[in-house]
């Protein structure tokens, strides 16, 4: 069985990765496992961009076959901002209710139908350093005015599902798992990794 590295070391998004990759032929495992892996710098200007650079500097290093994504928000009215910068909207230090926080200042005064937003997940599959599949995939909402529901993490307590009238925060793993960027580009990952392998 090949061993599938997941170019991360966060936890909670191994999580996520383990959760949609079980039922693929591979040893799912994260950088946490290597010592030496190297720092990658996410300094491209697209989600696919930074995906495919973190897939393709881990499978070289390993050697082998190599899982990665990017993700963010894009707000309509803040010209697409944070987008790539998501994590560190607020700062380098990766803080969500720091970003959340600052969302809401510089929406403020904005009505709900200028407050559209899209979440964005790319996926990179990379073997042996170079890239064999690139995914790109949305989800739809608005930013509410405060955030609500304590599911999830990131901008989850802020990003408002219209049909539901509710913030992913509030609706929870189940619901999100059927409509998420995340869960679209992941299936796609899985079925394009169960042929591949």
């Amino acid at each position: 069985m090949r061993r599938l590295v997941v170019a991360t070391k966060n936890d909670k998004k191994l999580y996520e990765l383990k959760r949609y990759l079980r039922t693929v032929r591979a040893e799912v495992v994260s950088l946490k496992e290597y010592d030496t892996a190297p720092k990658i710098i996410e300094n491209k200007r697209t989600f696919k961009e930074n995906a495919a650079k973190k897939a393709v500097v881990v499978s070289r290093f390993v050697g082998g076959l190599a899982i990665a994504d990017d993700s963010g928000i894009c707000v309509k009215a803040l010209g697409g901002a944070p987008g790539v910068t998501s994590a560190r909207f607020a700062g380098s230090a990766k803080d969500n209710k720091a970003n959340n926080r600052k969302m809401l200042r510089l929406l403020s005064g904005t009505p709900l139908n200028r407050r559209q937003a899209r979440f964005v997940c790319a996926v990179a599959i990379a073997d042996n350093g170079k890239v064999v599949k690139l995914i790109e995939e949305y989800c739809s909402g608005f930013i509410a005015f405060e955030e609500m529901g304590r599911h999830g993490f990131g901008y989850d307590p802020l990003f408002l599902i219209p049909k539901y009238g509710k913030t992913f925060g509030q609706l929870g793993l189940k619901v999100k798992d059927r409509m998420s960027h995340r869960s679209k580009a992941l299936k796609k990952a899985r079925a394009f990794l169960r042929k591949y392998l």
